[in-house]
């Protein structure tokens, strides 16, 4: 009788571990390293690279791996002048900074969506409603459906991936009113949202929960599926960024991002896993 029980357990925990996200042969190119990586930019990368981080410093004790946001922006500048070793951009390398030396490597499809409080009535607005809100030529929320108040906007800063996606592919390069609220991260935006009952933002598609409510755009819902299939057109891809060709710790951790268990935590931050490296 305790044989059988000790096989039964001994068959749950092998179960267990086949069954884990966390298979020991992707954090195995880790057990030999040490050192130091620092990661900075993008706001929508966090929940993938936070993820990863835990998983491999858990794994490895001898690595500590520090992220920080900034946008799009920053990240580009952090890596350009060997401040971070991976910046992260919620968008495509601009020309000018194609020139600073950098590598890409694209590692996921996300979508980019308007955000309201829950408690806002509105269910869908078109892109001309958003357009004319962003622009300050709708102002009330009666105007759109809503109760009679006023419109709250908010927005994010020029060096942010998020905004500039949602300003070339959902505003179609329409100027933003002047009296938006800035604030400086996904995270950052879903809180004002939240807290705010007249408020109106946008934010990566991986942060949307229970906290904002999103409305359908054009009668589409913004959801995983939609970015997967094209049928929501607001869609960007998140790059890391190197300085000149990964190496050491820097190319394990990129190989990490890109593998199984990688693309797990990368669905699991509610994002679409690029099946390889570009």
């Amino acid at each position: 009788m305790m044989w059988k029980t000790c096989s039964v357990r001994l068959m749950a925990i092998f179960t267990l571990l086949m069954s884990s996200p966390l298979i020991a042969d992707d954090l195995s190119a880790f057990d030999k390293m040490s050192g130091q990586l620092n990661i900075a930019g993008g706001t929508a990368h966090i929940p993938v690279m936070k993820k990863a981080a835990r998983h491999i410093m858990g794994n490895n004790p001898d690595i500590r791996i520090t992220i920080a946001g900034g946008g799009s922006g920053v990240g580009v500048q952090q890596v350009a002048n060997g401040l971070v070793d991976i910046g992260n951009t919620g968008r495509a390398l601009k020309n000018k900074e194609m020139n600073l030396g950098l590598n890409s490597f694209a590692f996921a499809i996300d979508g980019v969506a308007v955000i309201i409080h829950p408690d806002n009535p509105v269910d869908d607005l078109s892109q001309q409603q958003i357009i004319a809100i962003y622009q300050g030529k709708i102002t009330n929320w009666r105007e759109v459906g809503g109760h009679d108040r006023r419109i709250h906007l908010f927005s994010r800063d020029e060096a942010s991936g998020t905004r500039s996606v949602f300003s070339k592919k959902l505003l179609k390069g329409a100027p933003l009113a002047a009296n938006a609220n800035i604030v400086p991260s996904n995270g950052a935006m879903k809180t004002a949202v939240s807290q705010d009952v007249a408020a109106i933002g946008y934010s990566s598609v991986g942060y949307i929960d229970e906290m904002v409510k999103a409305p359908t755009y054009n009668q589409i819902k913004p959801s995983q599926e939609a970015c997967a299939s094209g049928e929501y057109p607001v869609v960007r891809r998140l790059y890391m960024n190197t300085k000149g060709t990964p190496e050491g710790l820097t190319q394990a951790f990129i190989d990490y991002i890109y593998s199984k268990q990688g693309a797990q935590l990368i669905q699991a931050s509610g994002y679409i896993a690029l099946d390889a490296k570009p």
